[in-house]
């Protein structure tokens, strides 16, 4: 998730057609696919495994409650790089290299917060 919004980036500055477009959408297809879909099951998968071991988790603290809605925002951002993946894959990019660069942020912001959570416990 760190990456493809990077592609997203370069591919803006590709014309339509080139064969540095085409490379990039191979790219952005595999990296989606073959990486970040698997990485996001894996991680619904160790998470639904630490709701069912006793103890370690308690539901009633409020950090987790934000650290699952961080989690949420995740994964609908999976899903926006997902439906920006068929854009370029369609050669039908409605979005400038500024909205994909800040896009960029996005999951690291998400994911620093969701560690903080974790680490710190603060509620």
């Amino acid at each position: 998730m760190l990456y493809l919004p990077r592609l997203y980036v370069y591919h803006c500055e590709a014309s339509v057609g080139s064969e540095f477009s085409e490379k990039l959408k191979i790219m952005e297809y595999r990296l989606l696919k073959y990486i970040m879909t698997p990485a996001m099951i894996a991680t619904y998968l160790s998470g639904i495994g630490l709701i069912f071991t006793p103890g370690l988790v308690i539901w009633s603290e409020g950090w987790v409650h934000a650290k699952f809605f961080l989690v949420l925002l995740l994964t609908a951002t999976h899903g926006l790089l997902a439906a920006y993946r068929k854009d370029f894959q369609y050669d039908q990019n409605k979005h400038t290299q500024k909205f994909y660069r800040v896009l960029n942020e996005v999951p690291t912001i998400l994911m620093i917060g969701i560690v903080i959570l974790v680490i710190t416990k603060p509620f």
